[in-house]
Parts: structure tokens; C-alpha cells; sequence
């Protein structure tokens, strides 16, 4: 994929949440050294985000968003198969996501992920 600006990925996150703060530096890495078309924004409450309102702030919240360069967004499973398609070494996950039925299935781990979400980030807290 031929990243240039125009095709930047907003990847919105949760910077209150350690277990996320720790992905995104990771990604976020990955991101400076190969130059990939990703940009970070964090939504949590006191970030400055400008234009969002606390309704909209909780729902992209609930679940991890990436927002496209004509301002529509994915969540779930979709997002972060957009977010993998722009990383070296993770792009094989975004193809593997394309085979059939792949996607549901990814939409059902992160949704199992998601209910067991606030005890990881309780654990990830202690670590901090």
C-alpha cells in the first residue's frame, strides 16, 4: 500500500487507559520508523479534543475507533484491520482478515475481548 499523507489513518484512542497506552506506543512506533500514514488522537476525558461532545466522546470510548481521511469511521475489528493494513509486518493480519467469514470472527474476539476489558486494564493499572 502507497501510504502518503492524503491517505492518513486517525487512530483514536483511549490515553487514560494504560493497556492502551502501551499498544499505541507500540503502533505508534512501528509508525515513525516505516513512515506509515497514521496519525494518534487521544479522546479521552481532559484530552483536548476539540469538537467532540461527551456523547460522542463516550460512544468512540465504548470500542476502538480509526477515522478515515473523509472523516467516516470503523470500529471494532474493522478498525483495527484498517490500522494493521498500514503496518509493516501486520499487513499479512489485514489480508488474512479479508478471507471469507474472517471478519466475523474478529468482530466476536473483540467483543469477548471487550467484556473482559476493565479487569485487564485494572491489571494493567497495578503494573503502572
Amino acid at each position: 500500500m502507497n501510504d502518503t499523507p492524503t491517505d492518513t489513518l486517525t487512530v483514536l484512542y483511549d490515553g487514560a487507559c494504560p493497556l492502551c497506552q502501551r499498544e499505541i506506543a507500540h503502533v505508534r512506533g512501528l509508525t515513525e520508523r516505516h513512515h506509515c500514514a497514521l496519525r494518534f488522537v487521544d479522546i479521552s476525558p481532559g484530552a483536548e479534543t476539540a469538537g467532540l461532545s461527551d456523547a460522542e466522546r463516550a460512544a468512540l470510548m465504548a470500542r476502538f475507533h480509526v477515522q478515515r481521511p473523509d472523516g467516516t469511521r470503523l470500529s471494532g475489528a474493522a478498525a483495527f484491520v484498517a490500522m494493521w493494513a498500514r503496518l509493516p509486518r501486520w499487513r499479512w493480519l489485514a489480508r488474512l482478515a479479508q478471507l471469507p467469514g474472517a471478519m466475523p470472527v474478529l468482530e466476536l474476539a473483540y467483543l469477548g475481548f471487550l467484556r473482559v476489558r476493565p479487569w485487564i486494564q485494572a491489571w494493567a493499572r497495578r503494573l503502572t
